[in-house]
Parts: C-alpha cells; sequence; structure tokens
C-alpha cells in the first residue's frame, strides 16, 4: 500500500498538471476560405498543419453571425438571446449570477490574458474579468509556476480589411481566374474583393505561424493545448450577418499535446464531424480543467474529464436580431446536414443587415446591380420584401444554400419537424427576441430581460406561438391578430402587429384596430409596429403622422431604441424629416447607428 501511495505521489504532477491553453480566433472568415477546409485558391499552410497534427471539426458553429453578440455567448456559456445580448453592440444588463469563464479559471489558478478584443456586449466593464487585456497582455507576463490561458485575437480578415482605402497593388490570385460561388453574382468587384480577401487569409495565417512558433521557441509547446477559430463567417455578401452557413460555419482546429491527448476522445488529424458550437466552448474550457460547468451554461462540454457525449439528435441554435442599426430577427436550428431558417421580420427584405458593410466594393456593386434591375433569381431576392417566412436546406447536396426546400411535398416531415424543434429550443433557452428590443427597459424594471423572461409576467408559450403565426404567412389567421390587438399584454399585441406587418395589404381589414395601437397603445414599439402596419394597408399619411411623433421624442437610451425602430420602418415612406437629419447629426446624446443613419441621408440629399 505504502508502495502504491509513493507511486501516487511521483505520478501525480505529471498526470494531473493543468494544461495551458492557448485561443487564436480570426474575425469574419467561415471555414471555407481555409485549404484545409478544401479550398483549392487558399494559401493557408499554418493551419493547414495544425489540423494535420490536430483536430479539425467540420460542424463548428459561431451561433450568431456577428463578432459582439458572438462573443458575449462564448464569453458566459449561455445563449445571447437567453442573455439579452442578442443586439449588435447593445450594453444591457445581465445578472450577475452569470458569470464568464474567465471568473472560473482564475480560481483553478490560471493566469488570464487578452490580447485584445473585448466587446461583450452587455453592461460593465470589459477588461476587468482579466489578469491582463490589452494590445500588450500575454501570457509570458504570468506568475512563476502559474499555467495560462491567453487569447490572441486576429484582425487581418475583419470586413473593414476590404474597405478600398486599406487595399493597395496586385493580388496573389487573378480575379478573372476566381469561381464565384453561386448565391454570388458575377461582378468583378465581387471577383477583387475575393482576391483580395484570399490574400487576408494569408496575412492572417503567417500571423497564426508566428504565435505557434513562439510558443515553440518558448518551450511550451507540448504543455499547451491550442485552439484556432473564427469569431463567424463573412465577409463577403451573404456571409457575416447571414444564417447560411457562409456566415456562420466557421473553422475550428485543436490540437493536443501527448501528454494531455486522454482529455479528448479523438485522435491527432482526425476529422471530426459531432456539431459543435459557441456555447460550448465555456463548458469545455471547464471541463478541461477538471471542473464542472455551473448551471447556468447551457452548452455540452465535447473535451475534457466532464465532456457530455453529443445528442442522438443534435440541434445547434442560431440567431440573428438588429446589427448595427438596422433590425432583422432570424432563427435556425442545424443538426450539421439539415438546416432551418425562420425570418420573424419577413416584411424586412434580407439586404442589408447593416450599412457598415458598404465600405466594400463588392457589397456596393451588388447592391447597385440590384438597384439598376441587373439581378435575377436568388440574387435578386435578396434585396426584396416580403421574404419566404420559413426556408430548409440539405447542406450536404447543396452546400452554397441556394435551393430552399421549405415548399418540397418531399420534405413536409422534416420541415414540420425541424420548425417544432426550433420552437421548442426557443422555448427552453427562455429566448428573448420575442421581446421587442425598445421594451427591455421598461419590462425589466430594476432587474435584467432575462430575470423578466424567467419571471411570472412574460407569458412565454402564448407569445412564442403568436410569434410563430404571426409569420406563418396565413391570411386566416388575420381574425386572430385583430382579437389579439386588443389583448392586455404588450407583447401579444406586438405579436399581433407583426402578423398584420407580415400579411401586407392582405391585413387591410385590420386597419381600424391598427389605427387604436398606432395612436393609443402606451408602449411606443407598439405604436410604430402599428404605424408600418398602416403604411401597408394603404394608410401612409396616418402612419407618417405617428412615426414623426415619435421621431421629435427627447434622445434617451430607450427613445434612441425607439428611434431606431421607427428609422426601420420608415426607410421607405421617406419620411424622415431634413430637421430631424440636422438634429441627430448635432446632439451628442446620439449614438453611432443613429450618427450614420442622419449622415447617409444628409449625403443623399446633397
Amino acid at each position: 500500500m505504502r508502495l502504491l501511495t509513493a507511486l501516487f505521489l511521483v505520478l501525480a504532477p505529471a498526470v494531473f498538471a493543468k494544461p495551458n491553453i492557448l485561443w487564436i480566433t480570426s474575425e469574419d472568415n467561415a471555414s471555407h476560405w481555409l485549404g484545409c477546409y478544401g479550398n483549392k485558391d487558399a494559401s493557408t499552410p499554418r493551419l493547414d498543419a495544425l489540423a494535420a497534427e490536430g483536430m479539425r471539426f467540420t460542424a463548428a458553429y459561431s451561433n450568431a453571425a456577428v463578432c459582439a453578440v458572438a462573443r458575449s455567448t462564448i464569453l458566459n456559456g449561455v445563449y445571447a438571446p437567453t442573455q439579452g445580448t442578442q443586439h449588435m453592440r447593445s450594453r444591457h444588463p445581465i445578472p450577475a449570477s452569470i458569470k464568464p469563464y474567465v471568473h472560473y479559471l482564475r480560481q483553478q489558478g490560471y493566469y488570464c490574458t487578452n490580447n485584445a478584443k473585448t466587446d461583450y456586449n452587455f453592461k460593465g466593464n470589459d477588461t476587468a474579468i482579466w489578469d491582463e487585456s490589452s494590445g500588450k497582455a500575454h501570457y509570458r507576463k504570468r506568475p512563476a509556476g502559474k499555467p495560462f490561458f491567453a487569447i490572441f485575437n486576429l484582425t487581418q480578415t475583419h470586413e473593414s480589411s476590404l474597405f478600398p482605402n486599406k487595399n493597395q497593388g496586385p493580388t496573389r490570385l487573378d480575379p478573372a481566374k476566381l469561381a464565384v460561388p453561386p448565391y454570388l453574382p458575377d461582378l468583378p468587384e465581387i471577383r477583387s474583393d475575393f482576391a483580395r480577401y484570399h490574400d487576408n487569409v494569408t496575412a492572417m495565417d503567417t500571423r497564426v505561424g508566428e504565435i505557434l512558433d513562439q510558443l515553440e521557441k518558448d518551450g511550451l509547446a507540448e504543455d499547451t493545448i491550442v485552439f484556432y477559430y473564427s469569431d463567424h463567417g463573412g465577409p463577403t455578401p451573404r456571409g457575416k450577418r447571414y444564417l447560411e452557413d457562409t456566415g456562420v460555419r466557421i473553422p475550428l482546429i485543436l490540437r493536443i499535446p501527448e501528454k494531455y491527448r486522454a482529455l479528448a476522445p479523438f485522435k491527432p488529424g482526425q476529422t471530426v464531424a459531432e456539431p459543435v458550437s459557441f456555447v460550448d466552448l465555456a463548458p469545455t474550457l471547464l471541463s478541461l480543467v477538471g471542473q464542472e460547468k455551473p448551471a447556468y451554461m447551457q452548452g455540452r462540454a465535447f473535451l475534457g474529464a466532464k465532456r457530455g457525449e453529443p445528442p442522438a439528435d443534435p440541434a445547434v441554435f442560431l440567431f440573428a436580431d438588429r446589427f448595427d442599426e438596422i433590425y432583422g430577427m432570424r432563427r435556425a436550428i442545424t443538426d450539421g446536414r439539415w438546416k432551418y431558417i425562420r425570418r420573424f421580420t419577413r416584411q424586412l427584405p434580407a439586404a442589408p443587415y447593416s450599412y457598415y458593410q458598404f465600405g466594400m466594393p463588392s457589397w456596393t456593386a451588388m447592391q447597385k446591380a440590384s438597384q439598376d434591375g441587373k439581378l435575377g433569381g436568388i440574387h435578386k431576392a435578396l434585396w426584396e420584401a416580403p421574404q419566404a417566412p420559413e426556408e430548409l436546406f440539405d447542406t450536404l447536396t447543396d452546400p452554397w444554400e441556394i435551393k430552399n426546400l421549405a415548399a418540397d411535398p418531399a420534405h413536409a416531415g422534416r420541415l414540420s419537424k425541424m420548425r417544432d424543434r426550433l420552437q421548442r429550443t426557443m422555448a427552453e433557452t427562455f429566448d428573448t427576441g420575442v421581446i421587442p428590443e425598445p421594451m427591455f427597459q421598461r419590462l425589466a424594471g430594476s432587474g435584467t430581460i432575462y430575470q423578466f423572461a424567467h419571471g411570472p409576467d412574460f407569458r412565454q408559450q402564448p407569445i412564442l406561438d403568436l410569434a410563430f403565426l404571426a409569420t406563418a404567412n396565413n391570411p386566416a389567421d388575420l381574425p386572430a391578430f385583430i382579437t389579439a390587438l386588443a389583448a392586455a399584454d404588450p407583447l401579444e399585441r406586438y405579436w399581433a402587429i407583426q402578423g398584420c406587418l407580415a400579411l401586407g395589404a392582405a391585413a387591410a381589414p385590420a386597419a381600424e384596430a391598427l389605427v387604436i395601437r398606432a395612436t393609443g397603445d402606451d408602449e411606443p414599439a407598439n405604436r410604430i409596429a402599428a404605424a408600418h402596419a398602416l403604411h401597408l394597408v394603404g394608410q401612409p399619411a396616418k402612419a407618417k403622422e405617428v412615426l414623426l411623433e415619435v421621431l421629435a421624442l427627447p434622445l434617451n437610451e430607450e427613445a434612441i431604441q425607439f428611434t431606431l425602430n421607427t428609422l426601420n420602418a420608415t426607410d421607405s415612406l421617406d419620411a424622415i424629416p431634413d430637421a430631424w437629419v440636422a438634429r441627430i447629426r448635432a446632439d451628442k446624446k446620439a449614438n453611432e447607428y443613429l450618427k450614420r443613419i442622419a449622415n447617409r441621408l444628409h449625403q443623399e440629399r446633397q
């Protein structure tokens, strides 16, 4: 017995020493941009080599198709719509009981550094959770004997890298010889942006190599688990901000040293097909250091001592809401092959979801081609409204997701099953997306929208049922919407109005009830939505009157949300007065998105 005890004491430090963990993240590149994921035009030798040494995940997803929303999901191991962090660059509070994975790693003795992106999308001090978070943060600064967790965030591939002021000189690839994928029109600007982006991906790959070389030089490679992933897809048209795989299927490559090989069920060089997503990263990190995840974390550890086996019927949850100044609620689920997407704002076109993207020549060229009537088929449909309420894709046979199978009778059973699964997932995650952002503050009161959604005042199932009914595009549902327009619950009234919006002119019998909501609802968000619906049913004068009243509100945090909501509703009305444009351009309280809209309108009217 004494011999066994002595042997254990000798072996224990080697067996149970905590691994260092290095995360290398890049921005805006879906997996299909890398050579190791099959892109024959790519030049990514260092990532290809890392994949050969490690494990390459082929069904890894960013739950959101934009950075700050995705990052809030990663940090806390909680879906952004559960937290109320699904709207880009919002700072809504979350409960103090929800703590980032960094908190637990530091409790485990880890020195945690972030170089240097934060942008966590909820109220608080982003840098305070780290031992160091800056452009100089580095694992080399750790105290002697401490394991480290270190992030290096690489920006070479960010969408802004394609803005004209950042691109000069020839490209490695001849744009004329590149293959343009079928989900995009064959335009010179798209070819040029593709060629330049390949150069940017190569530059990112080189930087990955430098970080790995430094790890090796420091003698730490055999003590460090390496993760590489991208924060979401993009950046060319229908990439970033979209729930197609071009926006959410990411590269995820892991390298685990021999001494920690028992922490993974996968072998070096293996391709891993089990679906994983960002919500799984925090539980996985804790599992790698031997810790159970806290009860509020929603993901599954796919590595480590606490690994959970993948479910028999996996369903990765994907979401999109307000990106910058433009709303557009969408939800999706995928099992790695089949994907179901539902649009909850089908009255809006699918492009654009942000005006920031028009810094890229490809987006600008595609918009102009649409305006000039030079696009057809799916390329034209992206810019039109209303959109199809639901889509079903087989990403195995249709990897670019251009053939919507939702109306195909052969797939009716699968469509129904995935629709039900999405609604069930939204219920299980307490999805706050069914609560319009302008109502967050009022409904949360002194608490958080997370707490409201988990409390007795949120009639979750009736609201979810109505939200799905409102987006079913069935005129036979109009009587139910008219009845719900008089409901006591403001959320029920909101989704009844959304049902009228989705029906468009077919909702004309609801005009009288919509006037009551537009002029007398105690929720400005409902007045705005009802005014938009009035415009669609043929009462633009009344719609304009209501919307201008909202635009005149003094700016505070709540009114800014009302105003953004209003501007989405008035974009086709040309109702925004010059006086409002001048006021916002001069108002220091106006946030960056209101400023962008005002500046864009100012330029258009010169």
